[in-house]
Formats: C-alpha cells, sequence, structure tokens
C-alpha cells in the first residue's frame, strides 16, 4: 500500500521533474488548478444529476419492468395450470368417451348376436315347417308312387301271365306276389 500512496502524492504534489516532463501536472500554473477546479464542480454537478434525477429514473424503470415481467411470469403460471387442467379434462372426457363407445360398440353387437340368434331361429323354424311340409309331399308322392307302382306291377304281372301261359291271371294270386315283392324292396 505504502507504493500507491507514494504514487498519489507524488501525482498530486507539483515536482520540477513532472512540470517538465507532463505540462498538465504543472500546479504552478493558474491554467491548471482552475481546470482542476472545474473539472471537481462538473463532475460533483454530474453526480448530483445522475443521483437525484437519472438513476432515480432508471431504477423506477427497473422496477416498472420487474413489476410487469412478474406480473407476466404470474399469468403463464395461472394460464399453464389452467391448460395442464383443461389437459386433465380433456384425457379426463376422452377416457370416457372411448369408454362409452366400446359400451356401445359391444351393445350394439350383443344385440346383433341376440337379433341375429332370434332370425336363425326364425330360419329354422320355417326350414323345419318347410321341410316336414316337403317331407309330407314325398311321402304322399311316394305312396301315390308306389300306388302306380303296384297298379303297373299288377297289370304287368297280368299281362305277362297271360302271354305266357294264354290263359288270365289269378287277381288275387297277382296282387298277393306283388304284394310280398314290394314288400321286400321296402316299397309296400
Amino acid at each position: 500500500m505504502r507504493p500507491l500512496a507514494t504514487l498519489a502524492v507524488a501525482l498530486l504534489v507539483s515536482s520540477p521533474a513532472f512540470a517538465e516532463g507532463m505540462p498538465q501536472l504543472d500546479f504552478k500554473n493558474p491554467l491548471t488548478i482552475s481546470q482542476i477546479v472545474w473539472l471537481a464542480i462538473i463532475f460533483f454537478t454530474l453526480y448530483l444529476l445522475l443521483a437525484r434525477w437519472a438513476l432515480p429514473q432508471v431504477a423506477e424503470v427497473l422496477e416498472m419492468r420487474a413489476a410487469t415481467i412478474g406480473r407476466d411470469l404470474d399469468a403463464a403460471r395461472l394460464a399453464k395450470a389452467e391448460a395442464d387442467s383443461a389437459v386433465v379434462e380433456l384425457t379426463h372426457a376422452t377416457r370416457e368417451a372411448q369408454a362409452s363407445a366400446q359400451a356401445s360398440i359391444a351393445s350394439a353387437v350383443d344385440a346383433a348376436k341376440a337379433e341375429a340368434a332370434l332370425r336363425s331361429a326364425e330360419l329354422n323354424a320355417k326350414l323345419d315347417i318347410q321341410l316336414n311340409q316337403a317331407e309330407q309331399r314325398i311321402d304322399i308322392a311316394r305312396a301315390g308312387a308306389v300306388g302306380a307302382l303296384r297298379q303297373v306291377a299288377t297289370d304287368t304281372a297280368h299281362v305277362v301271365i297271360a302271354r305266357l301261359t294264354g290263359q288270365p291271371a289269378n287277381d288275387d294270386a297277382v296282387n298277393h306276389e306283388v304284394g310280398a315283392v314290394l314288400t321286400i324292396r321296402g316299397q309296400a
């Protein structure tokens, strides 16, 4: 610290060595002293202007900016909280809608299966009725065909016996034999 103090004293005190090399530090010259006095007055005035007027205005602007930034941050936090809440509500609503849709789909599938089973049962009943009717018609046709077959067989047997023997056939014997043959074949 001593070298700095010595340097400061050497600068403030005029010496012939400084005066010869640096004329602005020649304190014997009245212009140098007046320049230093004016320098001090200007710095003091500048200090007062800055301290009393400019810096408070800068501080006020900085405080206003800090307050504005704080309000904006609070508004952003509030908006973020509302957005997060909306996202949660939307997610919940989406899940409920998906569950409702799945339930509706399952209900519709069950209803379609039940309706298909009902229609299938109705169609099966109709088909059973039609099949029974067709079997009855077949039985009637078979009975008619067997009756016709019995008649054709009886007529044929009468004609064959008459041609082979030259005598008419016994109706009871022909009917008995034709009935026995049809019974064996399962057509009686």
